[in-house]
């Protein structure tokens, strides 16, 4: 598993610890904070499937990087496992020159954008790992533990043998 592999499936195995902490957290009481965590995970889900179109070479369909509508948090989850898999696929079958070959697209706000499909893939990582990092603050506001949003943590739990000082 390559690099850009490895960091797709931490970044499925970093939304789900994510949406299972705000799973269980009490609704009722933290009704606008978890607002804001779903509008902010519903915005990285777009931008994710903005860019999966770019990367498709289609249309993506959106005019901002939001939904007007807020999803509920399962039917979210649903569909950000549904792209984190998307993802992981893509970049397991990309080649070299594939990732290096540049594309041209618009952005929402009607500007042109030109990236390479791999420095397409690094912005969605890095973008999601951002906003993780926003919700896990809301978290925080609401005296509830985020989970541990780490690269390290991910692959010392996905190869225990990493611990031993094993590959």
């Amino acid at each position: 598993m390559n690099t850009l592999q490895s960091l797709f499936a931490y970044k499925t195995w970093a939304n789900n610890e994510l949406f299972n902490v705000l799973a269980d957290a009490d609704t009722p009481t933290h009704a606008a904070a978890l607002h804001t965590a779903i509008r902010t995970l519903n915005h990285i889900h777009v931008v994710d499937s903005i860019f999966q179109a770019h990367l498709l070479g289609q249309a993506h369909g959106f005019s901002a990087t939001n939904t007007d509508a807020t999803p509920a948090l399962a039917e979210l989850h649903f569909k950000v496992a549904q792209t984190d898999a998307w993802f992981e696929a893509y970049a397991t079958r990309l080649t070299a020159q594939q990732a290096a070959q540049p594309l041209a697209f618009q952005f929402t706000d009607g500007d042109a954008g030109l990236m390479t499909r791999e420095e397409m893939l690094w912005h969605v990582i890095t973008h999601g790992a951002y906003h993780r990092g926003n919700v896990g603050q809301v978290l925080k506001s609401i005296s509830l533990a985020p989970p541990r949003d780490l690269y390290t943590k991910f692959l010392h739990v996905n190869q225990p043998t990493r611990r031993t000082g094993l590959f």
